[in-house]
């Protein structure tokens, strides 16, 4: 009975010997190995492989790093943007300790073969396009340096199109520390699993679409520092109160990923812990007392949640919290007098709750204050004196309060100041003497208030200042020619003053300027024609004023200009012809001045009505019935003496028989036109599915009632069908008379109609006939669709079509569907950025490769251009084009480069990173040895 048994294990141990023989490949020269690699790179742009030939030793080949025995132990091909696979033959590289190739587009799966590299312990493979499920194969890589507990083992796969379960089998690499699987596509739970992690210390799950509960387990990594779980996940449930077990812990992210409930009062074990990022999440109630008692905490983003009460008096533990953020919750009460207190405080964030009561006095008193936003709340009382007392101050935002008295005057020696927005108040005195002249200023918004005293006057103004706007205020005076100094500004907002006497010529100084409105004021005098020399000026709103003259031609070589409004003046004069060349023009008020003569019927002057013209006794034209005949037009009555005479009688006879045979003719060619008028006037109903109604009832719907919007290319109703559907019912205007050829239009509604999509309204059909075609849509409520219905179909619906395209590659978000019921990403992005291009970083697609923050900036600012509300304040194509070509090529613009930091915590640096890990994954994370930071990190 022995020998069988003996035979048997010998099968055995043979066939496993043949599958151990199998498993393992025949090894190559490392050279050759490196070879593979290069041969499966598509593209090399920057030509970072050039030296890798056979011709010179491969330990001199740029990335490889070699040691005394000739073995390759380092392979960093990072930052190159190469294209291609990552080649098996990298499995061949046996003596690898390091392998990064970060930040590439390198594509494909993840070779398995890495796991036959039994030296291995520091992988990066980040910032690629890496597609497929984890390796299990990797696994192996449990049984490398299991005795070497010292060494620090990465693992990092972040930014890549992973797709699947989060592996298990990770749990078995006992020496791991350091594990980024964020920024993916990985889906389902967080492995209970995860809880075994003997030594690891990072954890980074954030930026995938997992669900499910946030695993009580994960308590049980007595080892772990940094933990991110946010962004783009959708846990249910809130935190469960064994993440106070993780002693260790420093940071804590897990910022919008659908967390509820209460904040657990366990948080308080955790002594170390100097981040806590909470935002964008539904947490409810007061806040917890006990986060009070995180003595290391140095950031707390809490914004963007359900949290009612007032702030507890245990925060005033924090004396180490640099940045605070509340804002966006439903707090109310007092802002405690202990946050002047906090030494170290630098980022106050309290926007958008219920709190009342005073600004407490002694805020900015510790000389680190740095941004200060406490806009859209109840507070009253004066602005703090010190505001700036470091010459720190950076943002200063109070809108939309109650709060009176003067502006301090130490604000105007605030020489770090960069944006002022204290709109909707009822602030008084004068504007501080200095203020528009700080050499960072880029925004100052003091509208609707009670501001009195000139316009200042400076000799030098900060070209980085973009906007300003004082409207509706008491301001008053001539406006001074040193307003031709703010040479950057795009917004000059005026409007609602007492400004009085002329224009300034020096007005056309402002070449970068956008916008001008100086209505109601009492400006007088005529329209300076250097106005014109602003080029690159779109929307012109001079009304009611006192200006008088004539309208200057030179305005009609304004080429870009949208708007133009100059009613309600004492203009005199004819309006220029060649206004009607301006192509570009889609509104103009010329009303209620003293203009004369004839308003032009042709080009742009065929899209506006009578309006724009009332108020104009001697203007006639189209809109305002005919000219009258004037005495050169008039004919002087002969005096007839005597009696006809025969010829002419019978000249008279024949006369009137010629007009009634002509008329005979006319009626007869009458009475057919009518006959064919009535054809054309017949309703035809093409339907692009089925529909229960009919051209008659979808004329039923079109009464001034039902006027939902009104737009160059026609009027929009809505309409409630016999089975009760509702719709939208755009109507285009009148064809040209005796035109038979609708230039494509019905081949191209055909095409709409075909169009089914989840993002486009649907076009059901349409009703047509000779004259007129309405278009029936799908009745969207809310308004959530800035404007299918409601505009012009011109370049300019291409404008904001195009800057919808540029908001999605630079927030990395679809358009609607992602920001809740009747929000879009227009809606979104400016909430989340008030439409600054500072504030890019709040809305950043956290997957985008490392590019120059001006550039970002500047490309985030042509797409709020093009999204404008208003068709006239858009862009034409081709000026986007040319300021798409013309990025900030400043030798002092900040890159990512230039200013990454190496988990800094600077100011800057936690300011930042409360502007951003609301709406990012984990990509800004200081990732150990990372050989691509990115941009969200400064």
């Amino acid at each position: 009975m022995r020998l069988p048994a003996l035979l048997l294990f010998l099968l055995f141990l043979h066939l496993n010997l043949r599958r151990s023989t199998a498993a393992i490949p025949l090894r190559i020269p490392e050279y050759s190995a490196l070879l593979s690699l290069k041969t499966a790179i598509t593209d090399d742009p920057q030509y970072a492989l050039s030296t890798w030939n056979a011709s010179t030793s491969y330990c001199t080949w740029s990335g490889v790093t070699c040691d005394r025995n000739r073995h390759v132990t380092a392979l960093d091909i990072s930052g190159y943007n190469l294209s291609g696979t990552l080649s098996s033959g990298v499995g061949h590289l046996r003596y690898l300790l390091n392998l990064t190739a970060a930040a590439n587009q390198l594509s494909g799966p993840i070779p398995p073969e890495i796991s036959l590299i039994s030296s291995l312990r520091y992988l990066n493979l980040s910032n690629n396009v890496f597609n497929g499920t984890f390796p299990l194969q990797l696994s192996r890589l449990r049984y490398l340096q299991a005795n070497i507990s010292s060494h620090y083992i990465v693992l990092d796969l972040y930014n890549n199109n992973m797709t699947g379960d989060l592996p298990v089998s990770v749990t078995l690499m006992p020496s791991l520390r350091h594990l980024h699987l964020g920024g993916n596509y990985f889906n389902g739970t967080i492995p209970a699993e995860y809880g075994r992690f003997p030594t690891l210390e990072y954890l980074a799950l954030s930026g995938n679409t997992l669900i499910g509960v946030v695993p009580p387990e994960l308590g049980n990594i007595s080892t772990l520092q940094q933990l991110y779980i946010g962004y783009y996940n959708t846990f249910s449930g809130g935190l469960p109160p064994e993440i106070g077990n993780l002693s260790k812990l420093i940071r804590f992210d897990a910022a919008n990923c659908g967390l509820s409930g209460k904040v657990p009062p366990e948080i308080s074990k955790l002594p170390n812990l100097d981040t806590l990022f909470l935002q964008v999440n539904t947490f409810s109630g007061p806040l917890t007392v006990e986060l009070g008692y995180l003595k290391s905490l140095k950031s707390m983003d809490l914004s963007n949640n359900m949290f009612t009460g007032e702030i507890p008096d245990s925060f005033s533990y924090l004396k180490n919290l640099t940045l605070l953020n509340l804002f966006r919750n439903q707090l109310y009460g007092s802002i405690p007098e202990f946050i002047t207190g906090l030494p170290g405080l630098q980022v106050l964030q309290l926007w958008e709750n219920n709190f009342t009561g005073i600004i407490p006095q002694g805020l900015g008193s510790n000389g680190k204050l740095q941004i200060v936003d406490l806009s859209s709340n109840k507070l009253t009382g004066t602005l703090p004196p010190n505001l700036c007392a470091g010459n720190t101050l950076e943002t200063l935002i109070a809108l939309g309060n109650f709060l009176f008295g003067p502006i301090p005057e130490s604000l105007g020696q605030c020489q770090t100041l960069s944006r002022i927005r204290m709109g909707e108040n009822y602030l008084n005195g004068s504007i501080p003497k200095g203020l528009l002249s700080l050499p960072l200023l880029t925004q100052v918004e003091f509208q609707d208030n009670l501001l009195s005293g000139a316009f200042p006057q400076h000799d030098s103004v900060s070209v980085s200042l973009g906007q300003v706007s004082l409207s509706n205020n008491q301001l008053t005076g001539p406006l001074p020619a040193s307003i031709g100094n703010f040479s950057g500004v795009q917004k000059l907002l005026l409007d609602g003053n007492q400004f009085s006497g002329p224009i300034p010529p020096e007005i056309g100084k402002l070449q970068q300027l956008s916008k001008m409105d100086f209505s109601h004021n009492r400006f007088s005098g005529p329209i300076a024609p250097e106005i014109s020399e602003c080029v690159v000026l779109t929307y012109l709103d001079l009304s009611q004023n006192q200006l008088s003259g004539e309208i200057p031609t030179a305005i009609t070589g304004m080429r870009i200009l949208n708007y133009l409004n100059l009613s309600g003046n004492h203009l005199v004069g004819s309006i220029p012809g060649a206004i009607a060349t301006m192509q570009s023009l889609t509104s103009v008020d010329f009303s209620y001045n003293n203009l004369s003569g004839l308003v032009p019927g042709t080009g742009q002057f065929s899209y506006f009505n009578s309006s724009s013209f009332l108020g104009n006794p001697n203007l006639c034209g189209p809109y305002l019935g005919p000219c009258k005949d004037g005495i050169a037009s008039a004919t002087p009555q002969g005096h007839v003496k005597g009696s006809f005479s025969s010829s002419l009688k019978l000249l008279l006879v024949m006369a009137l028989l010629v007009c009634s045979i002509a008329f005979a003719i006319a009626a007869i060619l009458k009475a057919r036109s009518l006959k064919k008028a009535s054809e054309a006037r017949a309703w035809k109903l093409t339907a692009f599915q089925r529909l229960d109604f009919t051209c008659d009832d979808v004329l039923d719907s079109m009464k001034e009632d039902n006027i939902i919007g009104k737009g160059g290319a026609g009027i929009v109703y809505k309409g409630v069908m016999p089975n009760g559907d509702e719709v939208a019912v755009k109507r285009l205007p009148v064809m040209s008379r005796g035109s038979t050829h609708d230039h494509g239009f019905n081949a191209e509604i055909q095409t709409l109609g075909r169009i089914r999509h989840r993002y486009i309204v649907r076009l059901l059909g349409f009703c047509s006939n000779h004259e007129t075609n309405l278009l029936v849509y799908e009745y969207m409520p809310n308004g959530s669709l800035e404007y299918a219905y409601t505009l012009k179909v011109d370049e300019k619906s291409d404008v904001y079509s195009f800057g919808v395209v540029l908001l999605e590659l630079v927030c990395g978000k679809k358009p609607v569907g992602e920001f809740g019921d009747g929000v879009d990403i227009v809606q979104w992005v400016r909430k989340m950025t008030d439409g600054k291009k500072e504030g890019v970083l709040k809305v950043l697609d956290p997957r985008l490769p490392t590019v120059p923050l001006e550039e970002v900036m500047h490309l985030f600012y042509v797409a709020m251009l093009c999204v404008e509300d208003q068709a006239v304040e858009r862009p034409t194509m081709r000026e986007v084009v040319q300021i798409l070509t013309e990025f900030p090529k400043s030798p002092n613009s900040l890159t990512q480069e230039d200013s990454m930091g190496t988990g800094s915590s600077t100011p800057q640096a936690y300011a930042l990173e409360s502007h951003t890990e609301a709406t990012r994954d984990t990509k800004g994370h200081h990732q150990p040895q990372s050989p691509a930071p990115d941009l969200l990190s400064i």
